[in-house]
């Protein structure tokens, strides 16, 4: 797992254990007066400010308050909150976060780690993109644009990355600040800072491993213990941090009243606690403008959006902007490719069935294709729909499964490739991704069963329990086409595929590529949507490339999920096409940083 050539070394070894004892208690108190004054580290996201380092709490409060436009600067070891606050009531607050200690004279390391990712320092050279978008899709600050070119004159921060070994695409960063060496820390302790995993990565434990590197590497320097804060409520970094060894210790930071930390501080109502994610990030942009949230039905992710005279009701993404019209023909999936067809573009082969399809015709054009997909001419979120069948046999099972959600049955060309969702808004292309099944990596411990449920809970968790694999037939028949069963044990490091289709609500992940999209691409999405006569459209292609101009065009959503398309502006266009009155500006690049002045 680690990078060799990045010296790591064995944080147990005895020179590192006998350094360690050198530094007493980690709860001792400091002695001030050997400290550096009023310090502030520039982490890229926002300053650290290291309350501790603070005389006065007035000239704290101000130091706080010159936070800049984007940023999101943390005070923390702040002796005195309430009496720093009593002096900037209306600016600052109390963050709702806890903090928790590792003493490392009491940490237990573990041999070995997870195949398929290796953890290293980041590079100079490394896509700075890559990181943004992990940061963006946790909402979180990223960095600004030339922060981590800095680095090398910056000893006291390590920043490591979980890299993908098959891809060597970069799946999870954290940043590590040595206390000691930011301001001569008496305590001689270190934090850990803006963990994040790629929330779309298949690769188990990224986060635990990440961190336990990070405190080799801060046990290797000599340091007594690590601090981390933590949100009271994200209750699966805690379970982590306190598997790590971590325990609470009484610290708290302050933060500024801004609009990243607007949630934490103003709070949301109730109602919209029950929408699911893909209504509730609309009615959060929505607040964020001024505009007015009356949730209707929250199971059903019904709400009106009001300002001014203007109210629009909404099913998540649908709106009344979309007509019954354009509606049925995105719902008839016939349909959809009938209408596709006529205007030019390209469709696949197609056969509507039933349960009772005549034997022959059906048989000569699963011959023609060789493989073919089956699916309900009517449904969502890919209930129904069996990918690569090449059998009468295993067709005709798959059309009485199908039919029962719909008793028009279609029985389509299976076309190779990516499968591509594309996001169009008010005529406007907003977002193109690929999304990939989901696939298991093999221990050499665990049953193939186990590893999916395993990864279903990981999934599940990063899309706020929109996505799961389930154990069903399909699974199953998936898993034996591949060669294995769900009772057998995969060997190390061997990849599994557990489901044909991408679909994002049985385990796919999606992928950003709105950048590398081929222009004739980007054209077959806006013919489509015009076409479809609809203000908001997800469009499913497959394609063999996606910086290529081949495609085949095999749906339409008219109420596609605008989650996980992270950094693309799904949400905000969808509201811009609402009320566009309150379309928000694009923020100015911010390439500064500032220190405790």
């Amino acid at each position: 797992m680690v990078d060799k050539k990045a010296g790591f070394q064995d944080p147990m070894d005895p020179s590192v254990m006998a350094s360690l004892k050198h530094w007493g208690d980690p709860l001792a108190t400091p002695a001030v007066a050997q400290m550096d004054a009023e310090v502030a580290v520039d982490c890229g996201w926002g300053r650290l400010i290291f309350g501790q380092t603070f005389k006065d709490p007035q000239r704290l409060a101000r130091v706080l308050k010159r936070e800049r436009e984007g940023r999101r600067d943390i005070a923390l070891y702040v002796r005195e909150p309430h009496v720093v606050l009593s002096y900037a009531p209306q600016a600052l607050f109390m963050d709702p976060s806890l903090t928790y200690r590792l003493d490392f004279r009491h940490y237990e390391s573990l041999p070995g780690a997870p195949e398929g990712m290796r953890i290293r320092p980041l590079h100079s050279d490394d896509d700075q993109r890559q990181i943004d978008r992990l940061y963006r899709s946790r909402g979180m600050v990223p960095a600004y644009d030339g922060f981590y070119a800095k680095l090398g004159n910056k000893p006291e921060l390590t920043v490591l990355v979980a890299e993908e070994r098959a891809t060597g695409a970069i799946i999870g960063v954290v940043t590590g600040v040595d206390h000691r060496a930011a301001f001569r820390d008496p305590d001689n302790g270190c934090s850990l800072w803006a963990l994040v995993v790629d929330p779309q990565t298949q690769v188990p434990a990224v986060g635990e491993w990440l961190s336990r590197t990070l405190i080799h590497e801060m046990m290797l320097g000599g340091r007594a213990f690590m601090d981390l804060s933590v949100m009271h409520d994200n209750h699966a970094a805690i379970r982590l941090y306190e598997k790590l060894g971590f325990a609470q210790v009484p610290v708290y930071c302050l933060k500024n009243k801004n609009p990243i930390n607007e949630k934490l501080f103003v709070g949301s109502a109730d109602p919209e606690q029950e929408l699911n994610i893909y209504a509730r990030l609309i009615t959060q942009e929505a607040r964020r403008r001024g505009i007015g949230v009356e949730v209707l039905d929250a199971e059903g992710g019904f709400f009106r959006l009001t300002l001014g005279g203007r109210s629009v009701t909404c099913r998540e993404s649908l709106s009344e902007l979309t007509s019954a019209v354009a509606m049925s023909r995105c719902d008839d999936k016939a349909v959809t490719r009938r209408l596709m067809r006529h205007e030019g573009l390209r469709v696949p082969e197609q056969l509507i069935v039933d349960a009772g399809e005549d034997e022959p015709r059906l048989a000569d054009f699963i011959e023609r294709h060789s493989q073919v997909v089956v699916k309900p001419a009517r449904g969502e979120q890919g209930r129904g729909i069996q990918v690569g069948l090449a059998t009468l046999e295993e067709v005709q099972a798959a059309i009485a499964q199908a039919a029962s959600y719909c008793d028009k049955v279609l029985v389509e060309q299976c076309v190779a490739g990516d499968d591509l969702r594309i996001i169009v808004i008010n005529d406007e292309l907003v977002a193109a991704a690929v999304r990939r099944p989901p696939r298991i990596l093999g221990d050499g411990k665990h049953r193939v069963g186990e590893l999916i449920e395993r990864l279903s809970r990981r999934r599940e968790a990063a899309t706020d329990g929109e996505s799961r694999i389930p154990l069903d037939d399909e699974t199953a028949r998936c898993v034996t086409r591949a060669g294995a069963t769900l009772d057998q044990v995969l060997a190390q490091g061997q990849w599994l595929q557990v489901r044909s289709t991408a679909n994002l609500h049985t385990g796919g992940t999606i992928h950003d590529v709105t950048d590398e999209l081929h222009p004739v691409l980007r054209s077959a999405a806006l013919r489509a949507a015009r076409a479809l006569q609809i203000p908001v459209v997800g469009l499913d292609f497959m394609v063999p490339d996606v910086a290529g101009p081949d495609y085949a065009i095999i749906e339409a959503n008219e109420r596609p999920g605008l989650a996980n398309h992270e950094p693309q502006p799904t949400v905000q266009r969808f509201v811009d096409l609402l009320f566009p009155y309150t379309r928000v500006r694009p923020e100015a690049a911010d390439g500064a940083e500032r220190g405790a002045e």
